[in-house]
């Protein structure tokens, strides 16, 4: 998204690697996304090259990928983005492994981009 220019280039000056993808946007100004099936195969292709994984997501549809991570050691943290609203499996994630999950509005003042 061009308004978020600034922020991508910001993340790659810190080595971070983006991969884009189309966005729908709709008439009310909300955008859309669909990238679930690539997160998960690029998490598995690039599996050797990383120490631990960061997923960012509150999609009921990674409990798969967030167990099978944990269940070989490579899942660091799980990052909700809404801490009111995300899905009841990884409510059940959170009730059984309370340190991989955090809320990003409670990390906001560390992770919020300021120009």
């Amino acid at each position: 998204m061009p308004e978020n220019q600034a922020m991508y280039t910001k993340l790659q000056q810190l080595d971070y690697i983006l991969v884009f993808k189309p966005i729908l946007k709709y008439k009310d100004g909300t955008t859309k996304g669909n990238c679930d099936a690539d997160l998960v195969l690029r998490v598995m292709v690039e599996y050797p090259n990383y120490d631990k994984a960061i997923i960012v997501s509150g999609d009921g549809d990674f409990y798969s990928l967030i167990d099978y991570l944990k269940s070989k050691d490579k899942l660091e943290q799980l990052l909700i983005p809404n801490e009111f609203k995300y899905s009841a499996l990884l409510k059940k994630v959170n009730d059984e492994h309370l340190k991989y999950i955090s809320f990003v509005s409670s990390l906001r003042r560390k992770l919020e981009y300021l120009k």
